[in-house]
Parts: C-alpha cells; sequence; structure tokens
C-alpha cells in the first residue's frame, strides 16, 4: 500500500474535519450522500482487434489481454480511475483488494 492510502474510517474522521474554506462539515452531512448508487469497474485488462476478428470468436475463445499475471488492475468508480488493486477469491466469488488509491488532482 501507498502512504496515500486511507481506511474507510480515517476517510470518515477526515471528512468530519473543518474545510479549508472555513466551512463546518461533520460526518453526519455525508450521510445524504450515502444513498447514491456509482459505478464500480475493475479492469483486469484491454485488447484491440478488428470487427472480423471478433465475430469469428467462439465458445472457449481466448483473448489476450495487455496485462501480465499478477500485475496491478485498475478500479473505476464512474469512469474515473481510482485505485488499483489485485484479484482475490472470497469464498467461491471473485473480489478485489485495493493496494494503492490514485489521488486525484484538483482544478
Amino acid at each position: 500500500m501507498t502512504d496515500e492510502s486511507l481506511t474507510l474510517s480515517e476517510l470518515e474522521a477526515s471528512a468530519g474535519e473543518a474545510p479549508k474554506d472555513g466551512a463546518t462539515a461533520t460526518v453526519n452531512d455525508l450521510e445524504a450522500f450515502y444513498g447514491i448508487p456509482v459505478d464500480v469497474a475493475a479492469v483486469l485488462g484491454k485488447a484491440t482487434m478488428p470487427v472480423s476478428s471478433l465475430l469469428k470468436l467462439g465458445r472457449g475463445a481466448v483473448i489476450e489481454l495487455d496485462r501480465k499475471v499478477g500485475e496491478a488492475i485498475d478500479i473505476y468508480v464512474n469512469n474515473r480511475l481510482v485505485a488499483r488493486g489485485e484479484v482475490v477469491v472470497v469464498e467461491d466469488r471473485l473480489g478485489i483488494t485495493m493496494t494503492e488509491i490514485i489521488k486525484a488532482e484538483r482544478t
């Protein structure tokens, strides 16, 4: 993990701190946002191919991706890269563990 990583409790604690512009905010102020749905995508890799090759694919076909085994995957929230992580198996399901939080530059 990087030094920029935050746990949920640390994030909530920092959200309760006063913003730099002098306005005050608390964790309770964030409760209005908790129910808003967001799209989360974990991208294992990408591939480019012509439509003719795509149409020839059948059951059991293998598409080679641009990533190597063990390489970090990208995690997007609402089409914005927010983290990198690794695929893990949790019981009989796949999951993601975040290993790096990507800090967005503010404009």
